[in-house]
């Protein structure tokens, strides 16, 4: 039973990361990537990295919601929250908002609960699963 709990505790984690990430995705590609580029341009890198957001906040969603590839996309996220952390906010993201929150909150939420998925894998509830270790899943649940 303690097995199973794990295991669904797992899906619920990468379904809420993967799914609250996606949505702002989705909002970047729809919007463009003007604003992407512009803010990286003035941070001194190169405009091309803009690319890797679709990738981070769509792609890396979608396998964490899957549960494929789970523990590279736990990483591209972490690294792109650290990113926007760095690009959007600075030191001054740690300051307390008016709700007595940190400015970065969202983004430190996204980065650790991805960091905690990459150290725990996605489960025995993951398309991983399913591809690669489909006869012993039962036993493993």
């Amino acid at each position: 039973m303690k097995k199973i709990n794990q295991n669904i505790g797992l899906l619920i984690l990468r379904i809420t990361v993967g799914g609250l990430l996606l949505f702002h995705g989705i909002k970047k590609v729809v919007d463009g990537h003007g604003f992407i580029k512009k803010v990286l341009s003035e941070a001194g890198l190169p405009e091309f990295l803009w690319l890797g957001v679709p990738v981070a906040e769509v792609l890396a969603p979608i396998l964490l919601i899957l549960g494929f590839l789970t523990r590279s996309a736990s990483l591209l996220i972490a690294f792109t929250m650290v990113m926007t952390i760095y690009l959007a906010f600075g030191w001054s993201g740690f300051e307390l908002n008016s709700f007595g929150a940190f400015k970065v909150e969202l983004n430190l939420f996204f980065m650790l609960t991805a960091i905690s998925l990459y150290f725990t894998g996605p489960g025995n509830i993951s398309l991983s699963e399913e591809l690669f270790h489909s006869k012993t899943k039962l036993k493993n649940l």
